[in-house]
């Protein structure tokens, strides 16, 4: 095979097909096809989903579907679903969840579910004519788009506003028509996206048969939703006496409390240690959100533009110590569906919203926020105490002996020497090399 040739036609082909051309572009093609085709699903009725869900499907990428119990928000306990590939963030999430069920919980609520988008489009006429026209746009727009909101609107959803707005900083005669949209339990990408390309023909329209307008005065550029949803947000919050801390990793309350409310401040004034706190947190966000079929991507995007809204990237949660109380809490943008899109078409998707009693929208953001803060509260109670390295190695060390191809025998034999030490992989390497030679730990 010419590995520089280009290749047509190669989405036409079939999934047997397609494993068997790419398997030639690797080092050994056999045994690569042979790993393609193995995790191909024996199910011909699940892989026709799956493989719908893209393009040009080879097979399938799996990764651990976990939970993490114990979770109290709210009132209610939940047992939550995380898809992810690294079990000291399930480890985590689950400690987390049970320290803070024995002492209250979790307390969230959603601030607010509007989304947004924009109508980018440049105009050369009269900007205060075409402002002081808004209403009347307004009204034109909306009843072009009654249809496409109809469905939308009959759930409690549809078009909440719009804003005309002029950016003379970015280019003369550039505007956008910025867009708010309820879109209930739907994520609602399709429907705004649909909505706003309606706009963009519908102001071309009025503009052409409205007189004092000219249609060549307007240029469209783009129509398309934002991922920064400001207007769409929730907050969680853990809190409780200092005293009932306890000792934690050896530590007294009072002196974990100082330390860990240390922790965030320099999280909330030092980027550097910013970005792996929030990191942190969206370790636990984006494992609900991807094991519930939602887009991790968008999820990740927004939070990390509210974490800079100030100009300045900071933690996206806060700590604080007032009348003897101790209070940890995290407000991000949340915009996900329980309904269309991935939620039901996929089945792990659909019984992940199962396992949690079927949330509607506003109760998977409270579910998700509810673990990133949980994540962020394990990991800084071990950077604080233990250190971070300690539980990670430990998670990490089955990973670390399948690397090394350790027997089931050799398994037992190292995590029981290593349960009281940090596992690095050389530790391991060189103890595992020491049973093969016979000579013992």
């Amino acid at each position: 095979m010419n590995k520089n040739q280009i290749i047509k036609g190669f989405s036409k082909l079939s999934p047997e097909e397609k494993r068997t051309l790419v398997s030639g572009f690797a080092k050994e093609p056999r045994a690569a096809l042979k790993t393609l085709s193995s995790f191909f699903h024996p199910d011909d009725a699940i892989q026709k989903i799956l493989s719908e869900f893209s393009e040009n499907t080879l097979t399938n990428f799996p990764l651990p579907f976990s939970v993490a119990p114990n979770f109290l928000i709210n009132g209610n306990i939940y047992m939550v679903p995380m898809v992810i590939e690294e079990s000291s963030v399930v480890a985590a999430a689950s400690s987390a969840a049970r320290f803070w069920a024995v002492r209250g919980g979790f307390t969230a609520r959603v601030r607010g579910t509007e989304k947004n988008g924009q109508l980018h489009f440049k105009y050369s006429g009269n900007p205060a004519r075409l402002i002081a026209a808004m209403p009347e746009i307004e009204a034109w727009l909306r009843t072009r788009t009654d249809s496409l909101a109809e469905n939308m609107t009959r759930r409690g959803g549809g078009i909440t506003s719009l804003t005309l707005r002029e950016f003379p900083e970015i280019e003369a005669g550039y505007f956008q028509l910025i867009a708010g949209f309820e879109t209930a339990d739907a994520m609602g990408a399709n429907f705004i996206n649909s909505v706003l390309e309606e706009f963009g023909v519908g102001l071309q329209e009025f503009l052409a048969s409205h007189s004092g307008f000219r249609e060549e005065d307007y240029e469209p550029l783009m129509a398309i939703l934002s991922n920064y949803c400001p207007g769409c947000t929730v907050e969680v919050v853990a809190e409780c006496p200092v005293e009932a801390l306890g000792m934690v990793g050896g530590i007294h309350p009072e002196d974990f409390t100082e330390r860990f409310l240390m922790a965030v401040k320099i999280a909330e004034m030092d980027v550097f240690r910013a970005t792996t706190h929030n990191k942190g947190i969206m370790n636990g966000v984006d494992a609900v959100v991807l094991a519930t079929g939602n887009d991790f991507r968008a999820i990740e995007a927004g939070a990390h533009a509210w974490a800079s809204r100030s100009g300045q990237y900071r933690s996206l949660s806060q700590a604080s110590m007032e009348g003897g109380v101790f209070r940890f809490s995290l407000e991000l943008p949340m915009a996900v569906g329980t309904v269309g899109g991935l939620t039901r078409l996929h089945p792990l998707a659909d019984f992940s919203l199962q396992l949690m009693g079927n949330p509607n929208a506003q109760d998977l953001m409270m579910i998700a926020a509810a673990a990133g803060l949980a994540n962020n509260f394990a990991a800084l109670r071990s950077l604080v105490t233990t250190g971070i390295q300690a539980g990670h190695m430990r998670m990490h060390l089955p990973n670390i002996l399948l690397q090394l191809g350790a027997t089931p025998e050799e398994r037992a034999i190292a995590e029981n020497y290593f349960s009281d030490k940090k596992p690095s992989h050389q530790a391991v390497a060189g103890f595992i090399k020491r049973i093969r030679e016979g000579g013992g730990p």
